[in-house]
């Protein structure tokens, strides 16, 4: 890979998912039309609820959805923006139907939003000086997000007079652009581009985790890619020279038995 590509900012490459830069300069966000109405349409209303050893399984009810941080405002910013990043196609479901919001919410509400487990204390350097370093700031990264969702809905209000998920897809992408730029100033101690960086990181963990963390609903992040999961053994594939692909299976398959 060149240099100049290591180097493009993440939402100006192409990929399979998304196009985000049109021959027009505009970008066309993801929209997902139906995705929810249309599940609760296809289900049978006579579904019943089967019990095996110490699981029931009910499909209309997934107790990951709840938040444990984030407040309703916060948390629409974050699905909105996360849908950007990951968005439905013709591929798969995108960020919202995958319920990353819900994994970067339960993750900032751990260990990880609060940085507890990494050295936090001075000094700390400029990322400009000393960039073999990497981003060096006091703030952990429940702070950090507070201070980019304040700051999206801030360009929004600017810009659209509305909240960033109240705007359109193509403003928010335009919105989101600007962040990775590093154009956008937040009233703390870290840059734009930063946030950008641990939201993308984020949105795309939650795509691809375990359900067992929030996101991934239905593995369907994993049928995308013909991810396996959890597999007790491979033992009766290992030889076969074709790929075999295998309905995916998440850590609570071992309580169904």
């Amino acid at each position: 890979m060149s240099d100049q590509e290591k180097n493009a900012p993440y939402l100006d490459k192409r990929s399979s998912r998304r196009t985000f830069i049109k021959n027009s300069g505009l970008t066309v966000g993801g929209v997902v039309l139906g995705g929810a109405l249309g599940s609760l349409l296809s289900k049978d209303s006579t579904t019943q609820t089967h019990e095996t050893g110490v699981h029931t399984t009910a499909t209309a009810v997934n107790f990951n959805q709840a938040l444990m941080y984030f407040d309703k405002t916060q948390f629409d910013t974050i699905d909105a923006a996360a849908e950007q990043i990951f968005p439905k196609t013709e591929v798969g479901p995108g960020a919202k139907e995958l319920l990353v919001a819900f994994y970067i919410d339960h993750q900032l509400a751990g260990s990880w939003g609060l940085n507890s487990k990494e050295y936090m204390s001075g000094p700390f350097y400029p990322a400009e000086a000393t960039p073999l370093f990497g981003h060096q700031t006091h703030l952990n990264r429940q702070q950090i997000f507070n201070l980019g969702i304040e700051a999206l809905n801030s360009e929004a209000a600017k810009q659209y007079k509305a909240k960033f998920s109240e705007i359109t897809a193509e403003e928010q992408v335009a919105i989101l652009q600007a962040f990775e730029a590093g154009e956008v100033t937040l009233n703390g101690a870290v840059t734009s581009t930063y946030f950008f960086s641990l939201l993308k990181s984020a949105t795309i963990e939650g795509a691809y985790a375990d359900p067992l963390y929030g996101g991934n609903k239905d593995m369907a992040g994993w049928k995308m890619k013909n991810f396996p999961g959890h597999q007790m053994s491979y033992a009766n594939i290992i030889e076969k020279d074709e790929f075999v692909k295998i309905e995916p299976t998440s850590l609570n398959s071992q309580h169904k038995h």
